[in-house]
């Protein structure tokens, strides 16, 4: 993509005129207040542009954030939410310098769609207070205080709140359908402010009073008794951070050509963010999805984009923080209210639905997780869940048939010796992994052999094999050698010998003699066997060969 520096002033105008009324709304749902926000926006905003991975990534307080840091604020305070901040930009730089970017790729789909439905859903319940006009009840679960500002409401009710948080929601939802290119929040939101400022509505409660400009860096917050009960809280930002910005940097990659972007220098660049936005005051910040995508609309192709929208944002920190303060918290839960509506994508969700029902499965339970408990837990079940069922899918895959050994006979032979060896010997081949979800099946199919002498196993399609398949198999061998059936193994590959070689494996068969490079190797093998037992009669004359091959 060619770069065009108007076209980039262009877009940084335009995301931070759509950032705006975000950035207030998650500064006050966090608990931090509005200005809160606005230096997120600045500080964070500026540092990931300049130290981030991608061109075209925008950063700053997001939706998913916010449904973290409010348990913390009820918790520990203002102050504990900017020390979780600074530990986690940490985090976040210690991940960059593991190289762990990558991993980013190993998130499911349905863990992410559901991850996105939930925090949509916690999103628009937190807006439910303000979009009431109730002061926001006690509480730490989003369902609880929905339900305290709903139950406030009822008996005092205040329409005018309803009324500007609907019209903002409406406007930017049929605006967005009909002109998709304006802007449509900040228009809502101004015209929310001027109809609150002429018609004099006391019950449209506004935001406050806003500092105007940054404050001086400080860590005067910092209270270093307090590090090791925030260490946890500042775990799950990081990984919420880590994750949503990847997140967010994938999907500008997929809305351009010709861009891609460094994911270890990403989480550089958030893990810096982080670290310096608490010294200003701002919460914790991600790369955000819907102001990425709005800069890759408007034609940004390198990082002037992104750092223009904070330069702008910077200005009206400084410049209008007093037209600022008047807009009503009303308007801006509306704005919210419409962003976790646009955030739910329901032919994305119904096509993974539609998928597979273990998909499904995962989806639906990321999302309650989310709405539940957290959103650092429900990534974690999701994942886990979805690993659950990854290996469950793979293990039956995993087969192990009998089959017939004519065509690997060495030498020439007779039906009636053919006859006589396949009621003595049984072959099996094993395709796909030996592993842990799958060896104990193997197990108990190996060990109910019956009337036979020999059993060869053919493992040359053995996919992967770990210490649990290794163990079984040693463990069947032993089974069947006390039995009596003696066990020949042929084409075991080399990363497979030694994880066998590990748990002892290996010497068991090397010490029978019975592991062989490959499957006529290992019947000529299973034949000497059965000759010196005295259920074969010997060969009529010496094959050339033929003793190499038994001693092997």
């Amino acid at each position: 993509m060619a770069r065009d520096p108007r076209r980039d002033l262009l877009a940084g105008l335009t995301v931070a005129i759509v950032a705006l009324p975000l950035a207030l709304g998650f500064g006050v749902s966090s608990g931090l207040g509005a200005e809160a926000g606005l230096a997120t926006a600045v500080v964070a905003g500026a540092l990931a542009a300049l130290f981030g991975g991608s061109n075209l990534q925008v950063s700053g307080p997001t939706g998913a954030m916010t449904v973290v840091l409010v348990p913390i604020v009820a918790q520990h305070g203002p102050s504990g939410v900017l020390t979780v901040g600074l530990l986690a930009g940490l985090i976040v730089i210690g991940l960059a310098l593991a190289r762990a970017g990558r991993y980013m790729a190993y998130v499911p789909a349905s863990v992410i769609e559901g991850f996105t439905l939930g925090i949509a859903l916690v999103i628009g319940l937190q807006q439910v207070p303000h979009a009431l006009g109730v002061p926001k009840p006690e509480g730490e679960r989003v369902l609880v205080v929905t339900w305290r500002a709903v139950e406030e409401f009822v008996r005092t009710p205040n329409w005018t709140a309803v009324a500007l948080a609907a019209g903002v929601a409406l406007v930017m939802l049929v605006g967005a359908r009909i002109r998709p290119a304006v802007p449509f929040s900040i228009v809502a939101v101004i015209a929310a402010t001027v109809v609150a400022q002429v018609l004099h509505l006391d019950a449209a409660a506004p935001i406050g009073e806003l500092p105007a400009g940054l404050p001086a860096p400080s860590l005067g917050f910092l209270d270093l008794s307090a590090l090791g009960s925030l260490l946890a809280p500042a775990v799950a930002v990081a990984a919420l951070a880590a994750l949503e910005s990847l997140l967010s940097a994938q999907v500008a990659d997929g809305m351009t050509v010709g861009q891609k972007h460094d994911p270890d220098r990403e989480l550089f660049g958030q893990g810096l963010a982080n670290l310096v936005a608490p010294l200003f005051g701002g919460v914790p910040a991600t790369g955000a999805i819907a102001r990425t995508a709005v800069n890759v609309r408007s034609g940004a192709s390198s990082r002037l984009a992104a750092l223009t929208h904070a330069a702008v944002l910077a200005v009206i920190v400084f410049a209008a923080a007093p037209l600022v303060s008047k807009i009503p918290l009303a308007a801006l839960a509306g704005v919210l209210l419409a962003t976790a509506i646009r955030m739910v994508e329901v032919g994305s969700l119904r096509a993974m639905a539609r998928a597979t029902r273990a998909d499904g499965v995962v989806l639906v339970l990321t999302a309650v997780a989310t709405l539940a408990l957290d959103l650092v837990y429900a990534v974690i079940i999701g994942l886990a869940v979805a690993g659950a069922l990854a290996l469950r899918a793979v293990a039956k895959q995993a087969r192990m048939d009998r089959v017939d050994f004519r065509a690997d006979l060495p030498g020439e032979h007779s039906e009636e010796e053919h006859a006589l060896l396949a009621e003595h010997i049984v072959a099996y081949r094993i395709d796909g992994p030996l592993f842990f979800a799958a060896a104990h099946r193997f197990l108990l199919e190996l060990t109910e052999v019956a009337d036979v002498r020999v059993v060869i196993l053919r493992m040359s399609r053995v996919t992967t094999m770990d210490a649990t398949g290794a163990l079984v198999l040693k463990d069947a061998v032993e089974k069947l050698n006390r039995r009596g059936i003696a066990v020949m193994t042929s084409g075991i590959r080399a990363g497979q010998r030694q994880v066998l070689d590990s748990v002892g494996a290996l010497d068991l068969l090397r010490s029978e003699g019975r592991e062989y490079a490959t499957t006529p190797a290992a019947i000529a093998g299973a034949r000497s066997h059965l000759q010196g037992a005295g259920l074969l009669p010997p060969p009529p004359g010496p094959r050339p060969g033929a003793e190499k091959e038994s001693t092997r």
